[in-house]
């Protein structure tokens, strides 16, 4: 695969993923946490804030990967 496409890709599945992943975290947070106090809430935002690192290294991993040679 092309690196310009591999990066188009990554992009937009980076993008994506933050906006899909804000908007659980944030339902999450309205439907669990209503009742809470203030440190659940800072606790709770403090690790959801952390976590979407985790698939968004996969993609730049995925993205940085030189593309295959084919042998032959």
């Amino acid at each position: 695969m092309p690196v310009r496409l591999k990066s188009l890709i990554g992009t937009v599945l980076l993008v994506l993923l933050v906006i899909v992943y804000a908007i659980i975290a944030t339902i999450v947070a309205v439907a669990q946490l209503a009742e809470s106090g203030p440190l659940v809430h800072l606790a709770y935002f403090f690790l959801t804030g952390l976590l979407w690192v985790l698939p968004a290294m996969v993609i730049i991993k995925w993205m940085l990967k030189p593309p295959r040679t084919r042998a032959g």
